[in-house]
């Protein structure tokens, strides 16, 4: 073995996995060795832990090995695709330092007894990032009255509505780790609850009269499953885009018997 390259047990080791799951990835062709000795160990050269950084990071997004090695697969410049990755990951650690900052100042408040001060709690939970992808989707209309309608809210109104939403992911990853099926009657009813608050905000189809409910609700689970920032707000213990496509099935499910 040259300097240049590393045993699977070395790799895993660095990488924080296993050698089980290396010759995993390895038996799918997602993580070829690079080398495999007379003696049958495995060893891997640079360019493979770059591709294995690669599937690291595609995998904390929450893709699935299909899904991780579709894109492996587009792409022609691991510099590239990486560069990518980087900046999206430099917007969130941003994001997160401010929702740090941000609880840790009404952490602060709260032992002290001091006045909130709403204008900081909500600090890095910024709505506008998805601004681009909303009016590509449905339109300028639909994000402006979506915009006017969060900016009118006051803190609690912003809070309670957030509160919703995590409530929302909980029991649909509580749903999806439980066993039960899409279509039965306790997931249907998470699905009820999901769509009652699709169709509060101002600017989707859900919201508009006359507006295609049924597609709308359909195409957002097929998101969820797709858009790994979406589907990792329904995440199971299991990983991958097991509890995306739980959420998916169901609201399908609803979607085509009430919508």
């Amino acid at each position: 073995m040259n300097e240049d390259e590393w045993s699977i047990q070395q790799i895993a080791k660095l990488a924080g996995t296993t050698s089980r799951t290396l010759r995993h990835y390895g038996d799918i062709g997602l993580l070829p060795a690079s080398r495999v000795g007379a003696n049958g160990y495995r060893y891997y050269d640079q360019a493979a832990l770059v591709r294995l950084q690669r599937i690291l990071l595609l995998r904390d997004l929450g893709l699935g090995l299909p899904q991780i090695a579709d894109v492996l697969g587009r792409d022609s410049s691991e510099a590239h695709a990486l560069e990518s990755h980087l900046a999206w990951l430099r917007q969130e650690q941003d994001r997160l330092t401010r929702q740090v900052a941000a609880v840790e100042t009404t952490i602060t408040a709260l032992k002290g007894g001091e006045r909130l001060m709403a204008e900081n709690m909500f600090d890095g939970f910024d709505h506008t990032r998805y601004k681009d992808e909303v009016e590509e989707r449905w339109g300028e209309k639909a994000y402006a009255d979506s915009d006017r309608w969060w900016r009118g809210m006051g803190a609690d109104d912003k809070k309670a509505w957030q509160q919703r939403v995590s409530d929302l992911g909980r029991d649909w990853i509580a749903a999806a780790e439980s066993g039960i099926t899409p279509d039965s009657d306790e997931a249907q009813a998470v699905a009820r609850r999901h769509v009652e608050w699709l169709t509060g905000i101002p600017g989707t189809p859900a919201a508009v009269p006359g507006g295609d409910v049924k597609a709308y609700v359909i195409g957002l689970g097929e998101m969820y499953v797709a858009d790994p920032r979406f589907g990792a707000n329904y995440a199971t213990s299991a990983g991958g885009t097991a509890g995306a496509e739980f959420v998916r099935d169901a609201l399908r499910v609803y979607a085509d018997a009430n919508l």
